[in-house]
C-alpha cells in the first residue's frame, strides 16, 4: 500500500457527506501510487485511446500519472508483452484480458455488411495463413474496393472489415507498425450463457466503471451502464435490470440533493499537494455532468470545434491543484521546446507560492515524459 508523505492528504472514508469529501475521493480514488505499467493496467481495467498527438496521446497522458517513470509511447512500444488488448468498452481503448473475458465471446450480436460473411471467412482464413496481416496487404490482396466510414469519408473495405471482425472479436491488434494495426487471429473461449453467468460478467464490468469513475451521480452511472451496449452487445436487453443490481449493491449518498454511488471498499490514498495537467478522457474529468457539480464550469473538449468557436484550445488539458480542477493548460512542440498557456477560471492563477512551484514541477515533469531532457 503507498504510504502518503505528511503533505498528502487522505481519503479513507467510506461514507461520503459533503461535496468536498466526494470531490476529494473523485481525485484520490483514480490518483493511486504509481506503480508499474502492468500493475497500473490491471487497477484501471481500461484506459480510454485517441490518436490526437497535443503534445502526446490521451492514453500516455492518463498512465503518466499512474505510472513510475513513463514516458510517452511506453504503452504502445510495450504492447506485445503485456497483458492488454485493443478494444471497445464504452469507448475504444485498452483492457485487460480480465476485462475482455467479461465482453467475448459478443457471439450474433452485430451483423455483417450485406454479402460480406463470405468474404470475412476468407479474410479470416488469409489472417491464420500468414499469422500476423497489416491491412495494406489484405486489401493487396482481396481488393474488395472502397466503403464510406463512421466519418463520411472512403476508406478500404477490406480494412473496415477487419474492423469489423476486430470488434466481433475474431481478430485481434497483435501490435502497431507506425501507428497502423497490425491483426492476427483470435478466438475466444466459449462460455455458459446461463442468467447467472450473464448477472456476474455484467456486474464485473459495471465495477470495472465505477472503480474508474466514482463517485458518480445518479444519471451519469445510468450513462455509463447505458454505453455498456458496446461492450456487449449480446446483451444489450439486460441492462435495465443490471442498473437496477448497481444502485442496490454500490455504496450511495445523498449529497445537495445529488445522489452518489461508489464501491464501498474503494479507500485510497493520494499524493494531492501538487500540480497535474490532465488528459482530456481522465478518469478524473471523463465525466462532464459530474465535472461541473465537483468544480462548477463546463470543460469541453474542442480539438473538432471550429477554432472561431474554441473557448479553450484544440486540446486543453484540465489543471489540478491539489482536488480542484482550477483552469487548463495547452502544451505544443516546437523542435524540442516545449510552450504552454493557461487559462484560469478564476481569471488569474493562485497567488499561492506553492502552485508556482508545483507548476514548473509539472511542466518539467511533462518534458521528461516527452524525452525532452535527454
Amino acid at each position: 500500500m503507498f504510504a502518503p508523505s505528511s503533505a498528502a492528504r487522505r481519503c479513507t472514508r467510506r461514507e461520503l457527506n459533503t461535496l468536498d469529501e466526494v470531490r476529494r475521493a473523485a481525485v484520490a480514488r483514480t490518483l493511486f501510487a504509481p506503480t508499474t505499467l502492468q500493475r497500473a493496467l490491471d487497477r484501471l481495467g481500461f484506459v480510454q485511446a485517441d490518436p490526437i498527438r497535443a503534445p502526446a496521446r490521451a492514453q500516455d497522458l492518463t498512465l503518466r500519472h499512474r505510472v513510475d517513470g513513463y514516458r510517452a509511447g511506453d504503452l504502445e512500444r510495450r504492447y506485445a508483452e503485456l497483458d492488454v488488448h485493443e478494444d471497445v468498452f464504452i469507448n475504444y481503448g485498452f483492457v485487460t484480458a480480465a476485462v475482455q473475458r467479461l465482453m467475448h465471446p459478443r457471439g450474433r450480436a452485430t451483423r455483417w455488411p450485406t454479402g460480406r460473411a463470405r468474404h470475412a471467412r476468407a479474410l479470416l482464413a488469409f489472417v491464420r495463413d500468414r499469422g500476423e496481416v497489416h491491412p495494406r496487404d489484405a486489401d493487396r490482396h482481396f481488393a474488395h474496393g472502397t466503403v464510406t466510414n463512421y466519418w463520411g469519408g472512403s476508406s478500404s473495405a477490406t480494412t473496415h472489415l477487419l474492423d469489423i471482425m476486430h470488434y466481433r472479436g475474431l481478430v485481434r491488434v497483435r501490435r502497431r507498425e507506425a501507428g497502423i494495426r497490425i491483426y492476427s487471429a483470435c478466438e475466444h473461449p466459449p462460455r455458459t450463457n446461463d442468467a447467472t453467468t450473464r448477472r456476474a460478467h455484467l456486474d464485473g464490468l459495471v465495477d470495472v466503471l465505477v472503480r474508474n469513475y466514482a463517485p458518480l451521480p445518479a444519471a451519469s452511472l445510468s450513462m455509463l451502464v447505458r454505453r455498456l451496449r458496446y461492450a456487449v452487445p449480446q446483451w444489450y436487453g439486460e441492462l435495465t435490470r443490471t442498473l437496477e443490481r448497481a444502485k442496490r449493491r454500490l455504496a450511495h449518498g445523498r449529497v445537495d440533493g445529488v445522489e452518489w454511488y461508489w464501491l464501498p471498499d474503494a479507500d485510497s490514498a493520494a499524493e494531492l499537494e501538487r500540480v497535474r495537467l490532465l488528459a482530456p478522457f481522465d478518469p478524473i474529468v471523463w465525466d462532464r455532468r459530474r465535472f461541473e457539480i465537483l468544480w462548477g464550469w463546463a470543460y469541453r473538449f474542442e480539438a473538432y470545434t471550429p477554432v472561431a468557436k474554441r473557448k479553450l484550445g484544440y486540446y486543453a488539458l484540465p489543471l489540478l491543484w491539489r482536488d480542484r480542477v482550477i483552469g487548463w493548460g495547452n502544451l505544443s512542440l516546437t523542435g524540442n521546446t516545449l510552450k504552454s498557456a493557461f487559462g484560469y477560471v478564476a481569471g488569474r492563477p493562485p497567488r499561492d507560492r506553492a502552485f508556482r512551484r508545483e507548476l514548473d514541477e509539472e511542466l518539467e515533469r511533462m518534458r521528461e515524459f516527452l524525452s525532452l531532457l535527454t
